[in-house]
């Protein structure tokens, strides 16, 4: 939200300095996120003063440069070198001296420097319009009225427009702060509490009558639940033109382009009430009705931006006697648009139920600021005096006749709601004893009044400018905001209930994989768990969640697996040459169940490119299946999880199946060329991706036991095994696994060499085994056993030859 200093100002019986102020709005909630300066003239004009031309010779030595004193208020004149055709002596000019700096309109800024020029000094320069920003002619030096005084700041005589900015970090609750009003309504019950009484300077005028009854308009309202009022004026005999310059000053200052006078005083007091308008075109109004209802779905309607949309059934329409005019609340239509050739204009002020206007402006993507504010909810209660404000403020930018009496469609006015709050609530939740004197005090001056008092509770009406207001915990934190959150004595003691927290196993297993990763120079990333639906296939459309509101035709869908996102983020750094990488994410995946979704926490590992950076002393390898395969089993052995395997699938070649203590955990799969394609990459990426859920109950199923770290030495054998080229690794750990021999703590491959003297169709794979015996140390007869064990069981099992 941006808030103009001296807009709020005043609206305040009293100027605050600006960084006072800044204080004050954050103290009471409406946090100031940046306080600048604005100015319309960059420099303020700062060094440059009204000059009285003296002299004006010719340059010696040059034909189109003359030579000049300027008299500037002070003893001696300056000597400035002038290029401009039409400088002329006792002219009032513009003068830049030395130091200033100025900015012209296109270019960089210039700072005066003495100098100088053909051989002739200079001490400034006098000035055209657009070298000071005042305009963009350039057709020679500004001359000045010659009333005017030399030595004379040119600010005094400009005025350039200053102000301070405000960004205030609006809470979507505080819809009743979206304006200069509401924001000047808290300052002053701010004031009221902590230094003296304080009312806002209301602009509303008591002065509007209709002029005539010229042009009168008849409005029905089919749709009272989304339209509970409507309110409206004809104002003939209008000019469209540019707006006044105080006017303009101020929307600019605050980031809002100026258009013609009659919109732009739809957009002040949008900005200074927070109730939007909307000025028809009075030619666009056919048959002299206006009737506020809903069209068919389907229905074609051209809006302001020449965008022909579609309609939907629920979508709220202002419409003549024939056609749709606007999209109530949002959007006007591009044949009712006032415009040059305007001369009459119907003024609308309404109030438009929040979650239609929301889901009409989501549903065509038409975030405007004033759907903004309507979906929020207004102060239905301001309709009719916003409009009387709009029409006084149009008659006197624009001129004009207001042409009808007001016309207020208000079939089924809206009750206040009403709130009680007890003491000891009030006390309980904010942690302040509050007497009752300024618990009432702070809130009538928010606009609440007292309905019922009690010994021990105080019920209220709320403002209608707070729609947000419902609950007793609501009144609390007003009250809490405008005495100051600072001023809540923080307690000596605090009680607490211990909380035994179900997930922590959950949240515990997170952390320690994370920190293992880490370790290992992964990087932790988090993405976006809406993506685009062209990355799925027709197969799987059926499945995938649809988004009913997307914010853009690029994220319209929630993703169905991990792997989309994934591929994004290498895309993006893949494209940026940072090719190797090693990342790992916790997310969710989404999918239709039935007429429900389902919902899945994944833990996914993504790599690609080389594990390292090749350096002098090291070589890089790539990354690769096997190099992959082993990461999982250490993640999953991390985890204390024990008997890893992995299987391919009967589908595909370049996925595997992983299993621990035979059950089921997920997948590490090498992406392939067809998604890979899809994001442009060229390099092989490798993904694991495991259903979180699955590995917690795995390790759920852990039973911890210490054991004594072993006293005694284990020794070591190696095999190596003949085996078929087709055998793998996996036979050789399943058929070890059979035997079940207890001393056996570890075995590993180290070599697999290939050759034609080991025979066709043949390698060899060397195992090591490392055995141990926790109560004693094993003879070399204990290990010769258990070897020969292992020989016939690798003979048998995978019809192996022991290699000598």
């Amino acid at each position: 939200m941006t808030i103009s200093y001296n807009w709020l100002c005043e609206y305040l019986p009293d100027a605050i300095e600006p960084a006072q102020l800044s204080k004050i709005l954050t103290s009471i909630g409406l946090e100031v996120e940046s306080l600048e300066q604005y100015e319309k003239i960059k420099g303020g004009l700062a060094g440059v003063v009204i000059g009285e031309v003296l002299t004006c010779e010719q340059h010696p030595n040059a034909d189109k440069l003359k030579l000049t004193t300027i008299h500037i208020g002070k003893e001696a004149p300056l000597k400035v070198v002038c290029g401009a055709a039409n400088v002329a002596a006792l002219q009032k000019v513009a003068v830049a001296t030395v130091g200033a700096t100025i900015y012209p309109m296109t270019g960089e800024p210039m700072t005066m420097k003495a100098a100088k020029i053909r051989g002739e000094e200079s001490q400034g320069m006098i000035c055209a319009e657009d070298e000071l920003g005042l305009g963009y002619s350039h057709d020679g030096i500004m001359v000045l009225p010659n009333h005017l005084t030399p030595g004379t700041p040119a600010a005094e005589y400009f005025k350039p427009y200053s102000d301070y900015i405000f960004e205030i970090g609006l809470t979507p609750n505080r819809m009743d702060a979206m304006s200069h009003l509401g924001v000047a309504r808290d300052v002053a019950a701010y004031l009221t509490h902590h230094q003296k009484e304080t009312r806002v300077k209301q602009p509303y005028a008591n002065g509007f009558k209709a002029d005539n009854n010229d042009a009168p308009i008849k409005v029905t309202v089919e749709n009272t639940n989304d339209c509970p009022r409507y309110a409206g004026v004809t104002i003939s005999g209008v000019t469209v033109a540019p707006s006044p310059e105080w006017l303009v000053n101020k929307l600019t200052a605050i980031g809002v382009r100026s258009i013609n006078n009659i919109v732009d005083v739809t957009n002040y007091i949008l900005h200074e009430t927070g109730q939007p308008l909307h000025a028809f075109d009075l030619k666009a109004v056919t048959g002299n009705e206006i009737i506020v209802k809903n069209v068919a779905t389907g229905t074609k309607f051209t809006t302001l931006d020449d965008k022909e949309r579609s309609l939907h059934a629920e979508d709220l329409m202002i419409c003549n006697a024939h056609e749709s005019m606007c999209i109530a609340g949002v959007f006007g239509g591009s044949k009712s648009g006032v415009n040059n050739e305007t001369k009459a204009i119907f003024l609308e002020s309404a109030c438009f139920h929040s979650t239609t206007i929301r889901k009409t402006s989501m549903r065509h993507g038409l975030r405007t600021d004033a759907a903004t504010r309507f979906e929020k909810g207004i102060d239905i209660s301001n309709t009719a005096n916003v409009l009387k404000r709009a029409a006084l403020l149009i008659k006197e930018v624009a001129g004009g006749t207001i042409s009808c009496d007001l016309i207020d469609v208000y079939p089924n006015p809206k009750p206040k709601t009403t709130v009680t709050i007890k003491n000891h609530y009030l006390k309980k939740l904010s942690g302040k004893n509050y007497h009752a004197d300024k618990v009432k005090r702070i809130l009538t001056s928010l606009g609440f009044e007292i309905a019922k008092e009690g010994l021990d509770e105080l019920m209220v009406e709320v403002p209608y400018s707070k729609p947000d207001i419902s609950i007793p915990a609501d009144l609390v934190e007003e009250i809490l905001r405008i005495d100051g959150l600072d001023n809540v004595d923080i307690p000596t003691m605090i009680s607490i209930s211990p909380s035994v927290e179900k997930l922590g196993i959950k949240e515990n297993l997170k952390e320690k994989i994370a920190h293992f990763l880490v370790g290992k120079g992964y990087t932790e990333i988090l993405t976006n768990s809406i993506t685009n639906s062209k990355y799925f296939d027709e197969a799987h459309s059926g499945n995938v969640v649809k988004m009913m509101n997307n914010l853009s035709a690029e994220l319209d869908v929630m993703r169905p697996s991990m792997l989309e996102s994934g591929l994004e983020t290498i895309a993006y750094n893949v494209n940026r040459r940072n090719t190797n990488l090693q990342l790992f994410e916790f997310g969710k995946t989404y999918l239709v169940d039935g007429e429900g979704f389902k919902e899945e926490e994944h833990f996914c590992i993504f790599a690609t490119g080389n594990s390292a950076e090749q350096g002098w002393r090291n070589k890089t390898t790539p990354i690769d299946f096997y190099s992959m395969k082993g990461l999982a089993t250490a993640v999953l052995q991390w985890c204390g999880l024990q008997h890893i395997s992995m299987e391919e699938l009967a589908e595909t070649d370049d996925t595997v199946a992983i299993y621990a203590n035979k059950q089921l955990l997920g997948t590490l799969q090498m992406v392939g060329k067809n998604k890979l394609n899809q994001f442009d990459l060229k390099q092989p990426v490798y993904m694991l991706d495991l259903p979180f859920a699955n590995l917690v109950k795995a390790v759920q199923k852990i039973k911890v036991v210490y054991k004594e770290v072993n006293k005694f030495p284990a020794v070591q054998r190696d095999l190596a095994l003949v085996v078929n080229k087709q055998t793998r690794y996996e036979q050789i750990e399943k058929a070890v696994q059979g035997l079940k021999i207890n001393k056996l703590q570890q075995m590993n491959l180290f070599d697999v060499f290939e050759s034609d003297k080991l025979g066709a169709d043949k390698k060899s794979m060397a195992v090591n085994f490392t055995f141990s015996d926790d109560t004693k140390t094993l003879t070399d007869n204990e290990i010769d056993a258990m070897m020969n064990k292992l020989i016939k069981c690798f003979e048998k099992e995978i019809n192996a030859e022991i290699r000598k």
